[in-house]
């Protein structure tokens, strides 16, 4: 390997990363609003005439069901916060960086994982 390794992206890589995160936030957003907004509405299949077990048994299911919106809302908002991290990275031309070996992250994985901090090799090494 020569020894003109890069060691940080390009404006116009960090542009190019910064155009896809923001993209990503938006997405992101609109599934967080949608997971709220299905919490806030309750359970609108008209079934207050059903028989008193069902009913029971469709409580539970509801309860269940919110707690897996719940849990699905919460790993959301932390998905927008790595996100919204990576572009305050990007603003200090440290984006890509491997936090653990200081060397670039793969283009391929950031694309993947936009919000990552950490190369392949670090993220290996980090299970042994």
């Amino acid at each position: 390997m020569a020894n003109t390794e890069k060691t940080r992206y390009s404006d116009s890589e960090l542009q190019e990363f910064k155009d896809l995160i923001t993209e990503k936030i938006r997405v992101a957003k609109e599934e967080l609003s949608s997971l709220t907004q299905s919490l806030s509405n309750p359970n609108s299949n008209g079934t207050d005439d059903t028989a008193g077990t069902f009913k029971t048994l469709e409580d539970g299911s509801a309860t269940l069901e919110k707690e897996q919106i719940n849990q699905l809302a919460a790993r959301q908002k932390k998905f927008i916060e790595g996100l919204e991290a990576a572009l305050v990275r990007i603003e200090n031309k440290t984006y890509g960086i491997c936090r653990v070996t200081g060397k670039l992250i793969q283009k391929e994985r950031l694309r993947a994982v936009p919000h990552a901090t950490l190369s392949m090799e670090a993220k290996l090494n980090q299970r042994n």
